[in-house]
């Protein structure tokens, strides 16, 4: 079980429950004098700023549930009635749900996150005792928690208002207007640098943050710095003026040799740790059981940060990120109840990117759902079910992997059944990695090259590269490969698919245009069974496994999994030697449509194909109209957004 509970519903008026971090008293109506010269209201006030990370339409279940993040080469968001779009960047200013009167917007909470961190930085700075131990670190935590807050923006809404200073010590930010992004990302360099010499090795960290993946620690600022380098040495879409765009800014040589330098060293201070290094996980999917089953001690995890929620109180994590399972309620393990939106679709051809050998794949992809009926909709005919299921008595309810279309695979890094709890209601309380270490690796062998842009940084530090990256193959099982620019963006694809890193990469490289164009085009290919994917098979055969009661809800409940298929990889278009229904083997299509070979291609809407110039123009997301109507005329939009209602 969880150790450290930090988000809870705010109007039960304790925002964090099951641990001493915080109390229901507010020390917002208090004099800052007294609230940050004393630990007790100082971490209160830290607390305030978590809770907003937990409010409705923030990452509770917006921004960690498939609204950002979506669509990729590998990754479509299959919510696409009434909330499509930004799953295919058509985002309007007036998007009805994050664009509303009462306040409940990603824009407002992340501004309101940032401001409570003005104020906590200030108050501990003028305040507080810094030869404290836990003063000095809550105040690292504040300066990373800001520095979260703005990439995040950043990565959203590409310039915004650069407010580093309170609005009670400086009134006129509230009328602030937008900055260029650049200039946010110098100050997050600045303040992530503070935060890591501010807050110590997790293990040394005060009080409930020690060993605490809920927590920051110098692991975790140094980490996002790295990613703030890559982003600020990358390319950008820019407004070629402050009304005209897009336009692709890149950064001069130099200061992308500074960058690559810089993100180099922050990875290398951890990489080089030997403490910091047992965090490598040697099983690819013992990161994401650990993930769901709860797993916050920081030396037993991968994850560096994580954004916290309370057991079952907030955060939809899991139910937006899963494989289906809504119709396996009280059947599946620890799915008592809740709904699965699933709102994390994978593109079918990411299944042939990987080799054969790549554990990662079906860590990543589920071709499957959960099922808990009588068999039915397995078929209809109760005599094949008898045949594919011959544990099963007659009229016995069971729980089973459903094959899926080709058209209808989810990501399958989140499982209900890897919980260590019991989940009643769509808020399943799992919380939401930021950054892990093989994203710290994958990031120094990526500045180790000098990144898009070829700017080798000097070899300072003692990393290799290229060791870093065949040491990500080798525990996926996969064959080794040069490390080249080329192929470390292949890794990332390949490692991250369904963390919402994948779409962030393909921007500040400036080929997201191009790769979803790509990815439409190969798309196609597989509907029609031409090119690469010609030797495609149109039906797969598979078997069985009784589990017996290992993935049930409760003693007694059949279980089945897919164990044996033969017809998903190309050139397996024969029908198999060992086919044999009469011993439990099925035959089942795995396309749709009247010849038995469509991909039902409509359902993957990765951008609107009627306006592809959208695909730079609508990268980001335009300042809702809510938001920039209450701005006093200091913000607007770019873009292609100038001719929306603003």
């Amino acid at each position: 079980m969880r150790k450290y509970q930090y988000i809870a519903l705010v109007v039960a008026a304790a925002m964090l429950a099951g641990c001493d971090f915080f109390d229901s008293k507010s020390p917002s109506a208090m004099d800052p004098a007294q609230v940050f010269s004393n630990e007790s209201s100082t971490e209160q006030a830290i607390a305030g700023v978590y809770e907003q990370f937990g409010q409705d339409k923030s990452f509770r279940n917006r921004l960690s549930c498939g609204y950002q993040g979506l669509n990729t080469d590998v990754e479509h968001g299959t919510k696409n009635s009434g909330k499509a779009e930004w799953n295919i960047y058509s985002m309007t200013p007036t998007c009805g749900d994050l664009s509303t009167a009462n306040g409940k917007d990603p824009w407002g909470y992340l501004n309101s996150a940032i401001e409570k961190c003005n104020n906590i930085i200030e108050g501990i700075e003028e305040f507080g005792k810094l030869d404290n131990l836990k003063m000095k670190y809550m105040l690292g935590e504040a300066y990373f928690l800001r520095s979260f807050c703005y990439l995040e923006m950043v990565k959203l809404w590409g310039d915004v208002p650069a407010r580093f200073v309170s609005i009670s010590k400086d009134p006129n930010g509230m009328n602030m207007k937008k900055s260029d992004r650049t200039d946010v990302l110098k100050q997050l360099r600045i303040d992530l640098k503070k935060a890591a010499d501010l807050m110590p090795w997790s293990m040394d960290c005060p009080g409930t943050a020690k060993n605490s993946t809920c927590r920051p620690s110098k692991g975790a600022a140094l980490a996002l710095l790295a990613r703030v380098d890559l982003i600020y040495a990358g390319k950008g879409v820019r407004p070629a003026t402050w009304q005209n765009g897009p336009e692709f800014l890149e950064q001069d040589a130099a200061v992308r040799a500074e960058l690559n330098q810089e993100a180099l060293w922050a990875c290398a201070q951890i990489l080089n740790d030997p403490n910091e290094q047992q965090k490598f996980e040697a099983n690819y999917e013992d990161i994401f059981r650990k993930i769901c089953a709860d797993e916050t001690n920081y030396y037993n995890s991968e994850v560096f940060w994580e954004i916290p929620f309370a057991d079952g109180s907030r955060g939809q994590v899991l139910q937006y990120n899963c494989t289906k399972m809504a119709d396996a309620v009280g059947g599946l393990k620890n799915n008592e109840g809740g709904s699965s939106n699933s709102a994390l679709g994978i593109v079918p051809t990411l299944y042939y990117d990987y080799e054969a050998t790549d554990v990662r794949r079906d860590v990543t992809m589920a071709r499957y759902i959960w099922v808990y009926d009588d068999g039915s909709k397995f078929n209809s005919d109760q005599e094949k079910v008898a045949q594919a299921f011959p544990e099963k008595n007659p009229g016995e309810i069971i729980l089973y992997q459903k094959n899926q279309m080709v058209g209808d695979w989810y990501g399958n890094k989140y499982r209900v059944e890897w919980m260590s709890r019991n989940r009643t209601g769509n808020d399943d309380g799992i919380n939401f990695p930021i950054i892990r270490y093989s994203d710290v690796m994958l990031m120094a062998a990526e500045a180790s090259i000098g990144g898009i842009g070829g700017d080798v940084p000097a070899d300072k530090y003692s990393v290799d590269g290229a060791a870093l990256f065949a040491q990500i193959r080798s525990r996926a099982h996969a064959s080794a490969k040069e490390l080249t620019m080329a192929n470390l963006q292949e890794e990332r694809k390949l490692e991250f698919t369904g963390e919402y890193i994948r779409k962030y990469d393909l921007m500040r490289w400036g080929i997201l245009k191009e790769t979803l164009e790509n990815a439409h085009t190969r798309l196609s290919q597989m509907n029609k069974h031409e090119g690469e994917f010609a030797e495609l098979p149109d039906s797969v055969y598979l078997k069985y496994k009784f589990v017996g009661d290992e993935y049930s809800f409760a003693t007694g409940i059949k279980g089945f999994i897919i164990d044996s298929v033969y017809g998903f990889n190309k050139g397996e278009t024969d029908v198999p030697a060992y086919y044999n229904k009469e011993n439990g083997w099925v035959k089942t299509c795995i396309y749709e449509g009247s010849s038995g070979r469509e991909l039902a291609i409509d359902n993957f809407q990765l951008y609107d194909p009627d306006y592809p110039q959208r695909l730079n123009g609508r990268q980001l997301w335009p300042i809702f109209s809510v938001n920039v109507g209450q701005s006093n005329g200091t913000l607007w939009n770019d873009y292609d957004y100038v001719s929306e209602n603003n």
